[in-house]
């Protein structure tokens, strides 16, 4: 089973949670035991699974990834202005495979799945596909 599931952003760099989206897919599919692949068809946004629970965690992220990767650096050469959206997103990836168990994802206590927005605002999509162990 394969789903585009859309997200909205509203800021330039934004991150979102998108765990509940990602669940729902895995209910709906029926699947006990397999994988959850999540897949993001953009250059300039990414997905990752980190601490949920606070959200100082993902500020903190957001302002290393500034501090490692400025918006305005000189060296630039990429002519839309958005080199930094596109290393950023190079170094943290455009996808993830969480196990599927007894049909729920088999993520730690505190995990959560983001979708990261580098160049926004925009519609996102994520594609979800949904494994089945045989």
């Amino acid at each position: 089973m394969t789903e585009i599931v859309r997200i909205r952003t509203t800021k330039h760099t934004s991150i979102v949670n998108i765990t509940p989206q990602i669940r729902d897919v895995v209910k709906r599919s029926g699947v006990t035991e397999g994988l959850c692949l999540i897949y993001v068809p953009h250059t300039t946004a990414c997905v990752f699974i980190n601490e949920g629970a606070d959200p100082d965690v993902i500020r903190d992220i957001v302002y290393a990834l500034e501090k490692l990767i400025p918006w305005n650096d000189p060296g630039y050469e990429h002519g839309e202005g958005n080199s930094a959206a596109h290393i950023r997103s190079s170094i943290v990836g455009n996808s993830r495979i969480v196990p599927v168990v007894g049909g729920s994802l088999a993520l730690g206590t505190w995990e959560s799945i983001f979708l990261a927005e580098f160049d926004g605002p925009r519609e996102r999509k994520v594609i979800v596909k949904i494994l089945r162990e045989e």
